[in-house]
């Protein structure tokens, strides 16, 4: 039984291996049909057009520049292909200057890590760097004279721009994906609030916590999307007329930032409520429905704000999401709730600017936001 039970474990590991390489294989077709137009172009260029011999060079900075990530980066294709052919460069001025052998290949590649640190902080810009420029000095030179490699590298590089430039990926798919996840995120904890307080059981409002917690590397990861994401759409011609609406996704994730923040905040003070019994009856069944209608409002902004849809269907849901979100603050007052305890005043106190923050992520003002809350 031991044994049958252990090769039924790895049987299922390893057809969950294969059907998750399968999709990830599908998943790259796109990129690893650039990255070969790109390098093959490179190539062919630099032998055909410029007459060089066996331009390895070009192909291997056209590679590396442009990278095998989910959409191309201008700072990683600017940072690994000047990288590369700043390597080279150094290389064959070393080179010249100390001729070949093992002790001017450790030479050559000291000076050029050192260059490279003092150039710029990135492990990447120093790994290539050091890399091109130690290839220099260990493989035979090429006919074609001195800085033969250095132009193949600058070949490379351009070649992984202009791919970079002109066949990106729609840059808005990764910034959406990633704010869909995190809203999602925060529908979930806002649920499992509402049942913290529904069941009074604390135990699941720390859950939520932890829950809301962890959210912080994608916080992290959507900032940096919607940075790289702006930058391609810049250099993109295709993809230009996007940048106004990355623009406002930039401006919702500071928002949704905060509300996330606070919603810790909260989790952690439905924890004490409950643990006190703060809550009667009544403002138990209030202040549920009331975190369960905000869950609503956020899983519509998610459709808003991280849905594949543009123009009138991405406002219609804004709209949709900023008016739940209107009748919820309009509610938000201890005395309306039912709430007659001083730590149940103080949940919904905390609760306000969480809404308020979200109420902003629509694109409205803060007095604007302000205005939709129940006065106290």
């Amino acid at each position: 039984m031991p044994q049958r039970s252990s090769f039924a474990k790895s049987r299922g590991f390893l057809r969950n291996r294969a059907r998750v390489g399968l999709q990830r294989s599908r998943n790259s077709v796109v990129p690893a049909l650039q990255m070969t137009v790109c390098a093959v172009g490179a190539y062919a260029f630099a032998e055909y057009v410029l007459g060089h011999q066996g331009p390895l060079f070009a192909a291997t900075a056209a590679l590396i520049s442009l990278g095998f990530s989910r959409e191309p980066r201008t700072r990683r294709v600017l940072e690994v292909g000047v990288g590369c052919t700043l390597g080279i460069t150094v290389g064959e001025i070393l080179l010249t200057l100390l001729g070949n052998g093992l002790i001017q290949a450790a030479v050559v590649l000291f000076v050029s890590v050192m260059l490279a640190r003092f150039l710029d902080r990135g492990v990447i810009f120093t790994t290539q760097l050091g890399l091109q420029s130690l290839l220099v000095v260990l493989l035979p030179a090429p006919d074609g004279g001195v800085f033969t490699r250095s132009v193949d590298a600058i070949v490379g590089g351009v070649f992984a721009l202009l791919v970079t430039m002109l066949a990106p990926r729609d840059p808005r798919r990764e910034p959406k994906s990633n704010i869909r996840e995190l809203l999602n995120e925060l529908s979930a904890v806002l649920r499992q609030c509402s049942e913290a307080i529904a069941k009074s059981d604390s135990t699941i409002a720390w859950h939520a916590l932890v829950r809301a917690r962890n959210t912080q590397p994608q916080l992290d990861t959507l900032a940096r999307s919607v940075r790289d994401a702006r930058e391609v759409a810049r250099i993109s011609p295709a993809y230009r007329r996007y940048l106004a609406e990355l623009g406002d996704l930039r401006g919702s994730i500071g928002y949704l930032d905060l509300a996330v923040r606070n919603s810790r905040v909260f989790a952690r003070r439905t924890t004490s409520a409950i643990n006190h019994a703060s809550l009667n009856d009544d403002a138990i069944e209030n202040v549920a429905e009331i975190l369960t209608d905000t869950a609503d409002a956020v899983d519509i902004l998610a459709r808003a704000l991280g849905g594949g849809e543009s123009g009138d269907a991405r406002l219609r849901h804004l709209r949709q999401a900023r008016n739940e979100l209107a009748v919820v603050g309009s509610r938000l007052h201890p005395a309306a709730l039912g709430i007659t305890d001083l730590q149940g005043d103080a949940l919904i106190m905390l609760f306000r600017p969480l809404v308020v923050d979200l109420l902003e992520s629509t694109g409205l003002t803060h007095e604007e936001a302000i205005g939709y809350l129940s006065e106290v």
